[in-house]
């Protein structure tokens, strides 16, 4: 089933948010390739999600930056699916 980023991006802000969370829109103009979302959990917990509609993937430049914030022990998960956002939220409630 295909679900569009708009949706998904929803359902992640209400999952966060019902979780003691926020999430912060990342605006890419000042540094390209950043994910969508950088998420703020209580605690200190941070990671970010990156939101796709279902079957698109991460463009070259948005790898190599994802990749560079797991080497900073960063958490970055792609949410392209109900799927995704169950995982994504039963992680989060972890923090």
């Amino acid at each position: 089933m295909k679900v569009s980023e708009k949706v998904l991006e929803k359902r992640l802000n209400n999952d966060i948010e019902s979780l003691g969370g926020m999430t912060i829109k990342l605006i890419a103009g000042v540094f390209s390739g950043l994910p969508d979302r950088l998420c703020l959990m209580p605690r200190g917990k941070i990671f970010f999600v990156e939101v796709k509609t279902t079957g698109e993937k991460p463009r070259k430049l948005q790898k190599i930056v994802f990749k560079r914030l797991q080497q900073l022990g960063f958490k970055v998960f792609i949410l392209d699916d109900y799927e995704s956002l169950h995982t994504i939220t039963k992680w989060a409630a972890t923090c």
